[in-house]
């Protein structure tokens, strides 16, 4: 018999740190933080400590439940194994919508600020760029991470950037100024959710890390709390220099931020490091994308030819193709607001659904190992989980009724099609049994 390929297992403590950093410090920030101004106003930075607060609470049950199943299906694994495979495989199917249709967006982010700078049309730099980066994923585990590791470096500088810049101009403005009163600055909470995504992909790299019970939640830690820092920082400076009104009404918020601090030149090289950044996020949710797809398929929760390691590059090459030819399908979505929003709406419901996993577990299953604990019970009931349902679902409210219908939607259709996978699964089983 054949032996199981297997992913190689080649990422220490520090690449899963910055390709956890790399991933946060996407497109949101980037493109986001005008339409959050624009609701939040000055105090835009307080719905950045909100939404980091969900994070936190989310990213410590991913930390307890990724050391005691360190595989790469992550959330499909962690729902199977507290409830059964029929949620957890609506969970994974989520996953795999959002990594998509984030990545497809987030293409279309790094097209337009192509087209500013070389006149490129948007939807061919938009699909050239997704089909050099699946070859680049094809490629092996440890390209993808050297890319991501620098690409980082570049995205952090561009954050780093806009602090230096805007350090001189603090306190010019009220940070408390709420146009909308703390509705907006909710409302602008749930929007700039999306900027923190991306934590939770850094368990589907189990299989590929070094020591994965110790370093999946020591990385998954380290990366949120840098995250969370950048980012208040970064608010704050931002509303310093262009005021909430101005920022609001921005297409390209950091580019006019360095505009109006230092002239255009300064503007130009802030436009280069988002492409680098928008890249990076599409490269990283494609990485993630394609694990959970294979994880699933090893699982047998999807066709077996998913779960297929090229022999050379040991890497899930058809999962790959999938997510790559997917992802292609929706660059046509072109509202990244809208879209986001639906992200974060399969986001806030899949958490929802990761808290309550490790709340149940740690009642049927009290004797599996776990390397990393959350802390804080009270008698078996750990309360940091169920902290994290209710403010999940509460951010999960304030998204746009529109959102949340088609966010539902996709959920009612891996519902169907969990459903109908089962049947066929039940089916093939009693015919084998007969025969």
């Amino acid at each position: 018999m054949k032996a199981k390929a297997e992913l190689k297992r080649v990422l220490g403590l520090f690449e899963i740190t910055l390709s956890g950093i790399g991933i946060i410090l996407g497109a949101g920030i980037y493109a986001l933080i005008g339409e959050a101004a624009g609701l939040a106003g000055n105090a835009v930075w307080l719905s950045f400590a909100i939404s980091s607060l969900v994070a936190l609470l989310t990213g410590l049950a991913y930390a307890e439940l990724s050391s005691m199943f360190p595989r790469a299906s992550a959330e499909y694994e962690y729902t199977a194994q507290a409830f059964s495979r029929f949620p957890a495989f609506v969970i994974g199917w989520l996953i795999i919508f959002s990594g998509v249709i984030g990545a497809a967006t987030v293409s279309l982010g790094f097209a337009g600020y192509f087209q500013a700078l070389t006149g490129a049309p948007i939807l061919p730099a938009a699909l050239v760029l997704v089909a050099l980066l699946a070859v680049l994923i094809f490629t092996g585990i440890k390209q993808s991470a050297r890319f991501a590791i620098a690409f980082t470096l570049i995205e952090a500088a561009g954050l780093f950037f806009v602090i230096v810049v805007g350090i001189p101009h603090l306190g010019s403005v009220n940070y408390l100024e709420m146009p909308f009163g703390l509705s907006g600055v909710f409302q602008a909470s749930a929007l700039i959710f999306f900027a923190f995504i991306g934590f939770e992909d850094m368990v589907k790299l189990s299989e590929e890390a070094e020591d994965p019970e110790k370093n999946i939640p020591r990385g998954l830690i380290l990366a949120i709390s840098a995250s969370i820092i950048l980012y208040i920082l970064v608010a704050l400076c931002a509303t310093s220099v262009l005021g909430w009104q101005e920022l609001s009404t921005s297409s390209a918020p950091f580019s006019d931020i360095a505009h109006a601090a230092l002239g255009r030149n300064a503007s130009l090289a802030i436009s280069v490091m988002a492409l680098f950044a928008t890249t990076n996020t599409v490269l990283l949710m494609l990485l993630a994308a394609s694990r959970i797809v294979f994880g699933m398929a090893e699982s047998s929760s999807l066709p077996l030819i998913l779960a297929s390691v090229h022999p050379r590059t040991k890497t899930p090459w058809a999962a790959v193709v999938l997510v790559t030819i997917m992802c292609m399908a929706f660059v046509f979505l072109q509202d990244i607001s809208f879209v986001a929003n639906v992200n974060n709406f399969t986001v806030f419901l899949t958490f929802m659904v990761i808290n309550a996993a490790l709340i149940r577990l740690r009642y049927r299953r009290p004797e599996l190992a776990r390397p990393f604990r959350v802390p804080f019970s009270w008698g078996k009931l750990p309360i940091l989980p169920l902290l994290g349902i209710v403010v999940n679902l509460f951010l999960m409210l304030q998204l746009s009724w529109s959102a949340i219908a088609l966010g539902a939607g996709l959920t009612i259709l891996g519902a169907a099609a969990a459903h109908f996978l089962d049947k066929s699964s039940s089916s093939s089983e009693d015919t084998a049994q007969k025969v």
